[in-house]
């Protein structure tokens, strides 16, 4: 029987280290419960003690994962933060504390100037203080990969004595080659008295393109918990992938001697929906949740489609959640056909929101022959992105063309329910019309990025929008939308920004 490996997600803390991809109580829940269907052992709910509203979703994250999985909360290594870590995990059933500090030379010597001696005290003290309020501490060794290997053994033996069931070396920087990461968590592993006896976690940063092989690495030498991220999001650029690390693992597991509790087949919702609610897109070649990732050969289609599918392609698409044929639905089809193809993607909906997203289906139904995978899923990502939204678009109509002078009238409803109209002129309709969303919303921002996607094929195919937009304090937020009219994409795309900074501010 192989080894169980603990998968820790941090999406939940990560994502919001990415430029402007702040999440809402309400998205944050919604991310939790998927985690929860994908089985994953520790959900990072937040650092409670950087502000209420990240308190207030600790508290909530902990209510509503139940005893499913372990809801941990990271504090600084001060009492006062470890105090209000621990108020705001009284909701979990399985509460854990992280704490931690910099362990490399840049840490102790440059960036805070501590001896080895301070900061072994000061990481025995955050250990014990956590210990008193709940039974899981688990310390981080920040910067590990860089550090003097036997003060890394010192500090580690330290905190296991006061109380740490999880020790985790953490490459920050993602500096490390695998293979060097590999072997230095071998050595901890034979060299750290206690080590045998709790968790060894590892924790890689993406910067090289390596972190997901340098976390394997740690597996094959021992380590027993991964910390990773749905869609690797995180600051720069990012954290290992989850989904990589789990499907890697199911590949590779006799050679590992590891086996995870993912479910991997809510790999690919678990991904739209963190994709849809941060708008930061999954790119093609993505690998296990990208467009690409599954798609044939040319001619495949045609005779020996299966032995070609076979001989290109690793994982079968259905076993990440993938669905079969991608053509499915047409305007024919009626409430009961959409609603199981909606299930088989992952989607489950009460009476009352099906009933939005039915509507909205026929609205795309009416304008397209075909309606793939591809189409639903992006439906449902504009039924989410328009719930609790501050600002929603009621209408937009353009007028363009040459010689004529691009002008947009868009009608705005507030949270109230009260309609505000307004119409503008610009350099072209998208223009014109993210002009007249400013002059109602009336929130200063500058437009960093445009870009569209087609959703699927034809000529007729769903475009979808991503947009970020700066506000006044250097923040990034980000926005998607999506329509076969590419001017209501852009314009629902911009808003769904808007609405993240307003959110934001309050």
């Amino acid at each position: 029987m192989t080894r169980p490996i603990a998968i820790f997600d941090t999406t939940l803390r990560s994502a919001e280290q990415a430029p402007g991809a702040a999440l809402s109580l309400t998205e944050k829940l919604a991310i939790a419960r998927e985690l929860v269907k994908l089985h994953v052992d520790v959900i990072e709910a937040g650092k409670p003690g950087a502000s209420a509203s990240e308190f207030e979703s600790v508290r909530e994250v902990g209510r509503v994962v139940d005893d499913a999985c372990v809801v941990c909360a990271l504090a600084k290594p001060e009492e006062d933060a470890i105090a209000t870590a621990a108020e705001a995990l009284a909701t979990a059933k399985r509460p854990r504390i992280r704490v931690g500090l910099g362990v490399s030379p840049l840490h102790l010597e440059e960036k805070f100037n501590r001896s080895e001696d301070e900061a072994v005290r000061r990481a025995v003290s955050a250990v014990r203080l956590a210990k008193s309020h709940v039974d899981d501490v688990e310390f981080y060794a920040k910067d590990a990969g860089r550090a003097d290997e036997d003060f890394l053994v010192r500090i580690c033996e330290e905190v296991i004595v006061a109380g740490a069931t999880v020790v985790n070396i953490h490459d920050t920087t993602g500096y490390n080659l695998p293979w060097e990461f590999g072997e230095r968590i071998a050595r901890l592993k034979r060299r750290v008295r206690g080590m045998g006896a709790v968790t060894l976690s590892v924790h890689t940063h993406n910067d090289l393109g390596m972190a997901t092989a340098r976390a394997l690495e740690a597996v094959r030498n021992g380590a027993t918990q991964v910390e990773c991220a749905i869609n690797g999001v995180g600051r720069r650029a990012g954290n290992a992938a989850l989904e990589e690390i789990a499907m890697a693992i199911r590949a590779h597991g006799e050679e590992l001697d590891a086996h995870t509790g993912v479910d991997a087949r809510r790999l690919m919702s678990a991904s739209r929906l963190v994709s849809s609610i941060t708008g930061i897109g999954v790119q093609p070649n993505k690998p296990i949740v990208g467009a690409n990732a599954f798609t044939h050969p040319s001619g495949a289609e045609r005779e020996g489609e299966s032995e070609v599918r076979d001989a290109e392609h690793l994982i079968n698409a259905e076993d990440v959640g993938v669905g079969g044929s991608p053509i499915v639905l047409s305007a024919r089809s009626g409430q009961a056909t959409l609603k199981r193809r909606l299930a088989e993607l992952g989607y489950t909906f009460d009476d009352a929101e099906f009933e939005d997203v039915y509507d909205a289906f026929l609205e795309v139904a009416d304008k397209k022959r075909l309606i793939y995978d591809e189409d639903l899923n992006a439906i449902v990502r504009e039924h989410k992105r328009a719930q609790n939204a501050l600002w929603r678009l009621e209408s937009v109509q353009v007028t363009c063309g040459f010689p004529l002078t691009p002008t947009a009238t868009v009608t705005l409803v507030d949270e109230r329910g009260k309609e505000h109209t307004e119409a503008c002129w610009g350099g072209g309709p998208v223009d014109a019309a993210c002009k007249a969303i400013d002059q109602v919303v009336g929130v200063r921002n500058e437009l960093q990025g445009f870009s569209v996607t087609s959703v699927t094929r034809g000529v007729d195919a769903l475009g979808e929008v991503t947009v970020a937009v700066v506000a006044d304090d250097g923040r990034v937020f980000r926005g998607r939308g999506s329509d076969n009219d590419i001017v209501v994409s852009s314009a629902r795309a911009y808003l769904n920004a808007l609405n993240r900074l307003i959110a934001a501010g309050r």
